[in-house]
């Protein structure tokens, strides 16, 4: 299995997630969180995007080895896909978040047959909304998804309660706890900046109002 701590350790190191306790960070959501995490900056860094492929390989390969097929969620998700797609020797398609408005109107890009077993990969989890309108879509093209993976996840009740409903399993190479953990043992962060961002987890949405 994944080895959660050292995945963290990357993300931190190339700066995919930077912490901000003291001035937080919005969101498009409108939602304001001490923390962002942006995976696309690892593309960036050869060594350690091949660790995080590796990794993500290995989940795909213990969790998922019935899948036909793996679909990278656009943007973020599609080189993690397309990457461990080539790795694993598995057909690829990628996702697009809405129909192309011109040419084929194609919102699902590449070649899938009805009845295949699909896994979709992520860049991260948030409260799962979008990935899970990925799945939909999937689902409406005649695929089976059998589950998500992805780098990382917030690990917010609502996206647990919404993939349990989905009936579709996920998994994440390493989370907001395995990250907080490690950055307070790398004196990133203290106690009290640590309480703040476990505070916000409890409840991100009403996080600044009851600050």
């Amino acid at each position: 299995m994944t080895n959660e701590k050292a995945v963290a350790e990357k993300l931190l190191q190339t700066g995919a997630v930077k912490l901000s306790p003291d001035q937080p960070f919005t969101w498009a959501s409108g939602w304001k969180s001490p923390i962002y995490c942006d995976n696309r900056k690892v593309l960036s860094y050869p060594y350690i995007r091949d660790f995080i492929k590796s990794e993500m390989c290995s989940v795909i390969f213990e969790k998922f080895p019935e899948a036909d097929v793996l679909a990278g969620v656009a943007t973020a998700g599609i080189a993690w896909g397309a990457m461990a797609a080539d790795q694993l020797k598995l057909p690829y398609v990628y996702v697009r978040p809405k129909p192309k408005e011109h040419g084929l109107g194609n919102q699902i890009e590449g070649q899938l047959e009805k009845g295949q077993k699909v896994l979709v990969i992520e860049d991260l989890i948030s409260t799962g909304k979008s990935s899970l309108q990925v799945c939909d879509v999937l689902k409406e093209a005649g695929v089976e998804v059998i589950g998500m993976v992805s780098i990382f996840t917030y690990g917010f009740p609502v996206a647990e309660e919404a993939f349990k409903a989905a009936g579709i399993p996920y998994y994440s190479l390493t989370n907001y706890q395995n990250l907080i953990d490690l950055a307070l043992e790398k004196s990133i962060v203290g106690p009290d900046e640590q309480n703040t961002l476990l505070n916000w987890r409890a409840d991100p949405s009403n996080w600044m109002r009851n600050a």
